[in-house]
């Protein structure tokens, strides 16, 4: 009787629209049960057996990334009337609706979550984003979406395996006159089309920063890079063009949303950029955490916060998120730039969250500690009102930046990372 309880639920376990992980779960689960039910004489310790272990198995399904595998709890009612103890079945009930009352309320379920790494259990709350240009480390840690900067492509286009990239941006380049522009553009262009290839969402490609004050020079290169995508069959709504958080930067990102042509605002270090943004209606912004964090330790010298959500980058991403948030704007956050995992972990249920390789391999390898859901839009909804710098010209814009120095810095860096690789390309141009 009990192999043809187990059977018959294989069946319905093998037809569950989810991954072969999952599924293997609960069936050894299932089988776990059966089988330690079989060894028992007395009717209340089956019970127990029954509803400890198949309430874990559900509980690890519920708090998978595939909610839909909550259908098992059908597993259950639907076989009701071949369940061995019926007693067990109403206990199992019982006990999830004590752990959906007390835990799930409380954004706690992931404390009893099984075998979940915390790369994993951060994927519940948040969209995981790679922030690199190495095809490898995206098909390892498999983001749902991408961002490159010209510091990456730099890196990336000196590796031997990204040859073939390389020579396609020559070869356009020589295609135009041996226009440097030309290849720059396309190089950019080719490595968000092999991104594309191995992620289900979108890659951020980054205007020339040393348009960064330049409203029409960003549009126009924009339109560029934009043009050569959809000339390669990429739909404009996979990509997202990258603009320095300048006053400049911002206008230019207003135009270019009304055409249709999504944006998200990198180097955003305060909340008077975040404002701007949010009320030109862009797409996307990536406030920085870890180059918030740099600033403070050489203004203090304090490199360690015993209390890891007084980190000046976590706390300034935080009033970001639940400002916006709270005021119901559309624009999302995604926090980028981390110096260590605990800054990440502050941020869980943050819209978005750019990781490096080496963080996502940190948070892939640590397992069996529960992360907690920090930020939701429903706690932000419930805090007071946030009005103290919601209103910004041009002038109280520049001189509200905590961040001028650091978006000058970043401009500068990311500037002559440009001209290292355009220099580069001229060198191989003139060879070709």
């Amino acid at each position: 009787m009990l192999l043809q309880l187990y059977n018959d639920n294989l069946e319905i376990i093998n037809n569950l629209d989810t991954d072969n992980y999952h599924k293997r779960i609960t069936q050894a689960t299932v089988r776990g049960v059966l089988l330690r039910a079989s060894r028992v004489e007395n009717l209340p310790s089956v019970y127990s057996f029954f509803a400890d272990l198949l309430t874990t198995s559900l509980i690890n399904v519920i708090c998978s990334p595939c909610f839909r595998e909550f259908q098992l709890y059908y597993l259950f009612i639907l076989n009701r009337e071949k369940v061995l103890f019926t007693g067990c079945y109403f206990l199992i009930i019982f006990r999830l609706l004590q752990i959906y009352i007390g835990c799930y309320q409380k954004n706690k379920l992931s404390k009893i979550l099984i075998m979940a790494n915390t790369l994993e259990q951060l994927r519940q709350y948040t969209t995981v984003v790679a922030d690199t240009g190495d095809f490898e480390s995206m098909k390892e840690y498999k983001p749902t979406d991408a961002t490159t900067n010209p510091s990456l492509i730099l890196a990336a286009a000196k590796l031997p395996q990204y040859s073939s990239i390389i020579d396609k941006a020559i070869e356009y380049g020589k295609s135009n006159g041996s226009d440097v522009t030309a290849a720059m553009n396309y190089l950019c262009v080719a490595f968000g089309m092999e991104i594309l290839k191995i992620i289900p969402g979108r890659v951020s490609t980054e205007v020339d920063a040393r348009l960064s004050y330049d409203k029409e020079g960003s549009i126009k290169k924009a339109h560029e890079l934009i043009k050569l995508y959809e000339a390669n069959g990429i739909s404009r709504d996979r990509i997202l063009i990258k603009l320095a958080t300048t006053w400049e930067g911002v206008e230019a990102a207003r135009e270019l949303e009304k055409e249709g042509i999504h944006c998200n605002m990198t180097l955003l270090f305060n909340f008077a950029q975040a404002v701007a943004c949010a009320e030109a209606g862009v797409t996307l912004i990536s406030p920085f955490v870890g180059r918030i964090y740099d600033w403070w330790v050489a203004k203090t010298g304090k490199k360690v916060y015993e209390d890891p959500f007084e980190d000046p980058g976590v706390k300034s991403v935080t009033r970001i998120y639940n400002y916006y948030k709270k005021h119901g704007y559309k624009t999302v956050v995604m926090g980028a730039s981390f110096r260590n995992v605990s800054e990440i972990k502050c941020l869980a249920g943050c819209d978005l969250l750019t990781i490096s390789p080496s963080l996502l391999a940190e948070l892939s390898n640590e397992k069996d500690v529960p992360l907690e859901r920090v930020l939701s839009p429903e706690k932000a909804k419930q805090l007071p009102d946030d009005n103290s710098e919601s209103n910004y010209d041009e002038k109280s814009f520049h001189a509200a930046l905590m961040a001028d120095e650091k978006l000058k810095e970043g401009i500068e860096k990311f500037s002559a990372d440009v001209i290292k690789l355009e220099n580069d390309i001229k060198e191989r141009l003139a060879k070709a």
